[in-house]
């Protein structure tokens, strides 16, 4: 399972670098889900902190439950490739 999430991490990446070139109006579509995507994480990550804080639990491991919300584990995963593919497509415009 780590290999695949290693090689997903550089492969889907590359994918979308060729799609962008194929088709121009993707580059729209994968920084609009970005945009979503990034405001979802900081929308699930600062409520948990939040209401660590209010149950003034700050110093337990409950802010570990945070990593067993689906929604945030994808939207993490997103950002971490969109992140690699913009870095990929800055170095391709570097050359």
């Amino acid at each position: 399972m780590k290999i695949f999430l290693v090689i997903s991490s550089i492969v889907v990446p590359l994918i979308m670098v060729l799609i962008r070139k194929k088709i121009s109006k993707s580059a729209l579509v994968f920084n609009i889900l970005a945009v979503i995507f990034v405001i979802i994480f900081g929308s699930i990550a600062s409520t948990s902190i939040y209401q660590i804080i209010i149950d003034d639990a700050v110093f337990m491991t409950k802010i570990h439950g945070l990593f067993l919300n689906e929604l945030f584990l994808i939207s993490g995963a997103y950002i971490g490739v969109f992140t690699i593919y913009r870095l990929m497509i800055l170095t391709l415009q570097e050359k």
